[in-house]
């Protein structure tokens, strides 16, 4: 049976007392809990095609039920998340449901009072993979804030998070935020989505003083140690386990002239360039979810991580810069080798420079340990799941 186990300023917390065995329940399927907020009224839905339960996409499970879905708002890569990184879709009519789909990717990131409005309860539901630079958490920030200024209470469907065995990377300068990076967090955070909304309303980081009404409804069965495989890809680019434990790692690449494998079959798994010297080679093609890859149709040499090291042994390594080093001395390009999307995923001005200074990926790494210390105290009350 669940209740309500606390709550923290405007924020509800659903818990439950039922033991599930070993198998994991995502907040999403637990219907019976939070579909007494939405019987009756009109339903706003903020998700993608990861926000599925036991297989039926929710807007459609909702629809289901009975409940009045008015219109479902789309982060990066679409409602349906067949769209590249970085491609503004457009607002449309899903031809599937007849339901308006508002995009709050491109132009109109902060989703608009007036469209919100249509709705009297916002539900969130998108798989994370747990990075500060991955947008869903830029989109589920600013669903709050605008919530807050319109009084609606937005319910998170929380959802495990695969990379939630530790934590790792700098605290993000407030000079380098983005929407790549709004929250002064570590690239690797560790929470999921439903842990951090409550930061982002327990530590005011909506501005202004203000508040999200917020009920979180936390998975049944998870424990943030543990290994969990998505059922789904959560975006185009990142097709399977390894890509997403090689994401933290790799990701600094999009911010140089080196491809990680966008408009292959094997996204952020490989890296490679013209110039390289490597014994793997491969050529980045136009693709779905990759129209116009760096490097397209040029023929890149470079390493190729999909055979080692094991995937134990990258979680335990953490985010590992040996590979932005080592294409950084190969190519020799200095200042030339780093876009200003480099500090913006990285989070800091000092891993550019330590890196042109010759610094070794240990050295670094060292240098923002006291920022996962000093985060790791700072999360705890808002943490929902064991170590």
């Amino acid at each position: 049976m669940w209740k309500i186990l606390a709550a923290i300023g405007a924020t509800l917390v659903i818990t439950c007392h039922c033991v599930a065995g070993n198998n994991v329940i995502t907040g999403a399927q637990c219907m019976n809990d939070y579909l007494p907020l939405l019987e009756g009224k009109r339903v706003g839905i903020l998700t993608n095609h990861t926000g599925t339960v036991d297989g039926v996409h929710l807007v459609d499970t909702l629809l289901a039920r009975g409940i009045d879905v008015t219109v479902v708002f789309a982060p990066e890569h679409g409602f349906r998340g067949d769209a590249d990184a970085g491609e503004n879709v457009a607002s449309y009519t899903d031809a599937r449901t007849g339901i308006e789909v508002v995009s709050i990717y491109g132009p109109n990131k902060e989703p608009r009072a007036e469209d919100v409005r249509k709705a009297d309860v916002i539900v969130f539901d998108i798989q994370d993979v747990g990075l500060r630079y991955y947008t869903y958490l830029s989109s589920m920030h600013y669903m709050m804030k605008t919530c807050a200024g319109t009084g609606k209470r937005l319910v998170v469907l929380d959802r495990p998070n695969p990379n939630g065995m530790y934590v790792d990377g700098p605290i993000l300068e407030e000079r380098y935020r983005s929407f790549v990076g709004m929250h002064p967090i570590p690239v690797v955070h560790g929470m999921t989505l439903g842990e951090l909304a409550r930061m982002i309303n327990g530590e005011g980081w909506l501005g202004d003083g203000v508040r999200c009404k917020l009920t979180v409804v936390p998975c049944r069965g998870y424990i943030r140690s543990m290994r969990y495989e998505l059922p789904v890809k959560p975006s185009p680019n990142l097709p399977n386990m390894r890509s997403v434990y090689l994401y933290p790692s790799l990701c600094y690449f999009e911010a140089t002239p080196v491809s990680i494998g966008r408009g292959t079959h094997f996204p952020f798994q490989v890296y490679g360039h013209p110039a390289l010297k490597g014994a793997f080679d491969f050529t980045p093609r136009a693709t779905e979810g990759a129209r116009n890859p760096p490097q397209k149709d040029k023929l890149c040499h470079g390493v190729d991580l999909r055979g080692g090291p094991t995937d134990e042994q990258l979680i335990a390594a953490g985010i590992n810069l040996d590979y932005v080093i080592g294409a950084y001395r190969a190519l020799g390009l200095g200042e030339k080798f780093f876009t200003p999307m480099f500090e913006c995923l990285i989070g800091v001005a000092y891993v550019r420079q330590m890196i042109m200074a010759g610094a070794e990926a240990d050295e670094i790494r060292a240098r923002w340990s006291d920022d996962v210390a000093r985060f790791r105290e700072q999360r705890k009350p808002y943490l929902l799941y064991e170590e």
